[in-house]
């Protein structure tokens, strides 16, 4: 799509939006994926400037916040069935006008937003996310990268938040249901929490929290297959670490 079909398209959005959207209120959700051994974030390009932005949306005027972002991130990627915690509020007042710049101000995308930022873990192996209309396309991608692509309005600012949100919530929220495999070893979920915490955690501490946490259990089964003695193989316990979701790792 070319740049005056895709501000078509904006402009012919502005009109529906005024009539199915509250104004001056939308959501954005950050999704984090783990694969190979990395951190990776749920992006879309846009058709309109092809910048990369968080697939967020707005609220319809019948709609439940927390019922709206499950609805946008679902249309806007086609990922469903997710877990997701809000985080933040982002309301400086600025924050959409240069993406905008080219529109009339009567634009409804062009308004101020305060937008609510949430975020959730997901299993991007296993996900296949779909581009919605008004995007070029929907990847997942590494927040590495990150440094290296232009992200529009202050989404950068809302993954950074996202991230420490992430690393102060791993101390009393079990994590990995959505990341890792449904049979895992130790070193993998260690991995994982390395990966997000962006430091080396002590291997018997690591292993004898995780064991008293009741989150995980241990199946009669090894890994085949490596140069190495087999590691025993892990599962979650759904219920337990349900639990620890709503209640939080007292233990820990």
């Amino acid at each position: 799509m070319n740049e005056i079909d895709s501000r078509k398209q904006f402009i012919n959005k502005s009109v529906e939006a005024k009539e199915i959207y509250l104004p001056h209120l939308s959501a954005d959700p950050v999704i984090f994926g783990f694969d190979e051994n990395e951190l990776k974030v749920l992006l879309t390009k846009m058709n309109y400037r092809k910048q990369w932005l968080l697939p967020g949306g707005y609220i319809k005027k019948e709609e439940d916040l927390d019922e709206a972002v499950v609805r946008i991130l679902e249309s806007r990627t086609g990922i469903k069935d997710i877990y997701l915690e809000e985080f933040g509020v982002f309301g400086r007042k600025n924050r959409n006008d240069f993406y905008f710049e080219d529109f009339e101000d009567s634009l409804f995308q062009k308004q101020r937003f305060i937008t609510v930022g949430y975020y959730a873990l997901y299993n991007s192996h296993e996900s296949n996310p779909r581009a919605d209309e008004i995007s070029e396309t929907c990847e997942w991608i590494r927040l590495t990268q990150l440094p290296e692509i232009q992200l529009a309005m202050d989404h950068r600012e809302i993954i950074e938040k996202a991230l420490l949100t992430l690393r102060e919530k791993i101390s009393s929220k079990p994590i990995g249901y959505n990341l890792l495999p449904i049979k895992f070893t130790l070193p993998d979920l260690q991995k994982l929490y390395e990966v997000i915490l962006g430091k080396t955690l002590n291997r018997g501490n690591f292993y004898r929290k995780i064991q008293n946490s009741g989150i995980v259990k241990k199946l009669k089964e090894q890994r085949r297959g490596g140069a190495h003695k087999s590691p025993d193989l892990y599962s979650f316990d759904y219920e337990n670490y349900t639990k620890a979701l709503q209640k939080g790792l007292n233990h820990w």
